[in-house]
């Protein structure tokens, strides 16, 4: 009988996504958050305007925190995490790229969340071709990473 109680257990655990011994080992989903997601690839926008950053994150334990970059594609390397192909201009030289790094945290105990946040794009960046990228860490520390191309203009 013990046997039989034991192999239920291991089996709804296994079912929940987590080891015998508690640790979660999912990692985190960052998710389109219906017609309101932004940045969506090729995307485009203009430098002095402002980004409405908008996804959804689960997790089936808990989450931790995210994390936003952006930083210039001007010499087309890519990220992976999107099949989309985005019409870019000829590679160029950065004069005054913009750069974007932040951490967010995401209120404990949460399983699901909705970030959304104002990011301005500063008047005087190139345009260009940039990487809009979101990286969603979970309490447990696995990582989901977002890759977005969106394009500045003038």
């Amino acid at each position: 009988m013990r046997h039989i109680n034991f192999t239920l257990l291991l089996a709804a655990c296994l079912m929940a996504g987590c080891q015998p011994d508690g640790r979660d080992v999912e990692q985190p989903a960052i998710i389109d958050y219906g017609n309101n997601t932004c940045p969506a690839d090729c995307e485009q926008f203009h430098t002095g305007d402002t980004i409405h950053f908008c996804y959804q994150f689960t997790d089936n334990e808990e989450l931790g925190n995210y994390n936003i970059e952006i930083h210039n594609n001007f010499d087309h390397h890519t990220h992976s995490t999107s099949s989309v192909e985005c019409d870019q201009e000829a590679d160029k030289v950065p004069v005054n790229p913009w750069i974007f790094n932040h951490d967010y945290s995401i209120p404990e105990g949460s399983k699901n969340y909705t970030a959304q946040l104002d990011i301005a794009i500063p008047d005087d960046a190139d345009p260009g071709d940039y990487h809009f990228m979101v990286r969603l860490t979970d309490r447990a520390g696995w990582q989901q990473l977002r890759s977005v191309a969106i394009k500045l203009l003038p």
